[in-house]
């Protein structure tokens, strides 16, 4: 079904970008198809950013050069990516001139002028084509999608790097928070829009119309951000379920057979899902915004909710606990021990705390070539005991040597967010995926919001992680 959309929208492109090409302005733009490909690519570009003919004529230059790109296959993009940013990158001589004008300068009015020069000649000229894209129909989804292709390919061609990281810095203006709107997406949004929501849902997979269907019952709500220039793509969007009490299982929020409840019955919202829709959007942060409108929204609206959770997944803790083991059995550091934390007193030379590598060695058998359990309800109470203290322990003390930051991605996200790491919940995803991350086990991150803004301050400023005291006994 991914794969029927994503066709759609790159035809749909295609034939917008077509249209304009085959216009009677660009057939008098004189392209000659017959043309060396190369030749052609850099005469293309040349006009395009000269805007011979002013702003529409550079408008079709453009559209029919993102068409013919959109042709390529993936060889022939990269070798069009490289001729770009090879012979319209940034003049350095022009660089070294000015440079070398404003050494000599002593005159603080010639330097200011000297300066802005700078920066103007600093600017690549395959930026302007960029920006030229982003006028066309759906160019700002074409742009998108160009730079999640140039992250897919940042091993076999990093020097496309440039060209993304300067990419990125456009992307990160254009999608500022404040050009974002909030909306709820319902069982009566448009068919097209329902499609992406199954297809881009990265966090519990939606396995049918009646699955989708029953996530936006009338007790669920999925909420996304848009952008005008991409106005049919969701950005980023959460599901949410309103229940009462503090959920511990996504099979029991998702697997429902009982018919929906009255929302205003609920007293507490869960946040069981997030999702980034556009992997071209990656490291251009919104999901904080996102989480703090959603409360927003369903407080005006469901004033009788008391608490906001989420129930989410612990991506990196069954990794985290096989590197553990496996530099045990050969006697080396992982290089991720603890840097700070409750639980951390008394630590042997690998620099783990020592009831934490006696948990390590109980867990040692869930590795072996013959498993001793292979679901999260054949394990023994002895090993899950072992499992809950180490995932308890990974969740406030394991962090990545970089940074300091909480090494699980989901709760750094929610942490940074103001969270607080509220409680650990055993068969919490009872699914294979649920098994491969994290053994099973699901945490709820909450929300207080009388203490959002103190957890983050102390979070992103001291490096400390808000918990339970649930948690931290657990941890200890």
């Amino acid at each position: 079904m991914s794969q029927t959309f994503l066709d759609r929208t790159l035809d749909n492109l295609r034939s917008a970008w077509r249209e304009l090409r085959d216009s009677t302005v660009a057939r008098g733009l004189g392209f000659d198809e017959n043309e060396n490909r190369k030749e052609r690519w850099r005469n293309q570009i040349e006009a395009c950013l000269a805007r011979r003919g002013g702003a529409v004529s550079a408008r079709a230059r453009a559209a029919t050069l993102g068409h013919d790109f959109l042709r390529l296959d993936e060889a022939g993009k990269k070798e069009f990516l490289h001729l770009l940013i090879t012979e319209f990158d940034v003049d350095r001589d022009r660089v070294a001139d000015v440079v070398s004008d404003w050494t000599a300068a002593d005159d603080v009015a010639e330097r200011a002028l000297l300066e802005a020069e700078l920066r103007t000649a600093l600017v690549p000229p395959f930026r302007s084509l960029l920006k030229e894209f982003n006028s066309l129909p759906q160019g700002v989804k074409f742009l998108v999608d160009l730079r999640a292709d140039l992250l897919r390919w940042r091993r076999e061609a990093p020097g496309l790097g440039i060209l993304e990281r300067d990419l990125k810095t456009l992307l990160t203006g254009w999608f500022d928070i404040g050009f974002l709107e909030l909306s709820r997406i319902t069982w009566n949004s448009p068919a097209a829009l329902l499609e992406k929501l199954i297809a881009y849902e990265a966090v519990h997979a939606i396995k049918s119309w009646d699955d989708l269907k029953g996530r936006l019952a009338s007790d669920r709500r999925c909420f996304a951000f848009f952008h005008p220039g991409m106005p049919d793509e969701p950005l980023i969007f959460v599901e949410v379920a309103l229940v009462n009490g503090i959920a511990g299982s996504v099979d029991d929020l998702i697997n429902r057979d009982e018919d929906a409840a009255d929302p205003r019955h609920a007293d507490t919202a869960i946040f069981y899902s997030i999702s980034n829709a556009q992997a071209g959007l990656a490291g251009i942060s919104f999901g904080d915004f996102l989480i703090k409108r959603v409360v927003a929204e369903l407080q005006r609206d469901l004033p009788n909710l008391k608490q906001f959770s989420t129930l989410s997944p612990i991506p990196g803790f069954r990794s985290w606990v096989q590197k553990q083991v496996d530099a045990r059995h050969r006697g080396e550091v992982t290089g991720l021990p603890a840097i700070a934390g409750p639980s951390v007193t008394v630590k042997s030379n690998r620099g783990l705390p020592v009831h934490i590598e006696t948990a390590i060695t109980d867990c040692e058998d869930l590795f072996e070539p013959q498993p001793s359990a292979e679901r999260p309800e054949q394990v023994s109470p002895e090993t899950r005991e072992a499992l809950e203290l180490l995932c308890c322990w990974y969740l406030l003390n394991a962090r990545r040597p970089d940074s300091g930051t909480a090494f699980d991605p989901v709760a750094h996200f929610h942490l940074t967010n103001g969270a607080r790491v509220e409680r650990l919940n055993w068969l919490g995803n009872g699914n294979e995926a649920g098994w491969q991350q994290s053994f099973g086990m699901m945490v709820n991150y909450l929300y207080d919001l009388a203490d959002i803004e103190k957890n983050h301050e102390s979070y992103v400023g001291q490096g400390r992680i808000a918990a339970s005291g649930a948690v931290k006994r657990l941890a200890r």
